[in-house]
């Protein structure tokens, strides 16, 4: 994916505002034509704020045109050139886009839940949720160009199991490749940096940073450093704009916050019945006689005679 864009760019600026998700509806007239879709993301690597992925999409005739515009990788762009060009791209008629915001809360409960799943895995699902929106809002999608995840090869694999009518390209540094591409990237990155002005803005007060901003959000921005530093719990973390699985703020909450020890079961008695014997057919001898039988029940079950079965008449 993408390098960092932090590491070209600044804080956002204030005036920013998130860009609603997608201008597909009402259909444009064009829609019927073999079109094109670029993809891109934009906060891959933050520890704080949201993750976007977006898509842009123009009639494979519109190609042409689309080579001359000025839209390139945002990482090379400064903020007021991806703003022009954020407002030249809405207000195409021959252009369309959808964007989709993974919040820092959803990206580190699905990476550090009891079923973890990869920022990887995260972001093949996102684009095979904008490549369905399109779908489903009529454009008749014919190519598809994406910056990699992983192995390009098995990720336009996957993508053709899932789309086997569309052509995908599949590479590094697509964003810089291929027009509709740069076009969603910008797009992305717009929407991120707004998305992380208004998480700050709605931090509580003591929560608010020092200077005046959070910061690009990367690890390696002093700002975003200096305010995680300033702004964590000892019992319960972080906010939730931060994203509790990556390292810097797994380091802090680790020199910072209480530690924890979870009280372990007692070892189970080898005479206590196992809880597969009280289901149907779930061993003990019993099946379906234990499942009738009440030993062990609550009284409330015994007094009105109520049984377990293992299927409705």
């Amino acid at each position: 994916m993408s390098q960092p864009e932090g590491a070209q760019a600044g804080a956002p600026d204030a005036g920013a505002r998130v860009a609603p998700p997608t201008n597909m509806v009402p259909p444009r007239e064009w829609f019927g034509e073999p079109c094109l879709m670029g993809i891109d993301e934009a906060g891959r690597g933050p520890v704080l704020g949201c993750m976007v992925y977006a898509c842009v999409v123009a009639p494979i005739s519109y190609g042409p045109t689309l080579a001359k515009k000025a839209y390139a990788d945002s990482k090379t762009l400064t903020e007021a050139q991806r703003a022009g060009l954020f407002a030249q791209i809405t207000a195409d008629e021959r252009l369309a886009y959808a964007h989709e915001a993974l919040s820092a809360a959803v990206i580190s409960q699905q990476m550090l839940g009891r079923a973890k799943v990869s920022l990887n895995e995260i972001a093949a699902q996102s684009t095979m949720r904008l490549i369905q929106g399109a779908l489903d809002a009529g454009v008749a999608l014919a190519e598809v160009y994406i910056d990699t995840v992983g192995d390009p090869e098995r990720y336009r694999a996957r993508l053709l199991r899932a789309f086997p009518s569309l052509a995908f390209t599949v590479c590094p540094k697509a964003d810089a490749l291929f027009p509709s591409v740069s076009a969603a990237s910008i797009v992305a990155k717009v929407t991120r940096d707004a998305s992380l002005l208004d998480d700050q803005a709605r931090l509580p007060a003591r929560a608010q940073p020092a200077g005046g901003s959070l910061g690009t959000g990367y690890p390696h921005d002093e700002a975003t450093k200096g305010w995680l530093a300033a702004n964590v719990d000892p019992v319960f973390g972080f906010h939730p704009i931060v994203r509790f699985g990556w390292e810097t703020a797994s380091r802090i909450m680790e020199d910072r916050c209480a530690p924890m020890a979870w009280e372990a079961d007692a070892p189970t008695d080898a005479n206590q019945p196992k809880l597969s014997a009280f289901l149907p057919g779930g061993g003990g001898g019993g099946g379906a006689a234990d499942a009738s039988s009440g030993v062990g029940r609550h009284a409330f079950f015994r007094i009105r005679r109520m049984q377990r079965v293992a299927a409705l008449a």
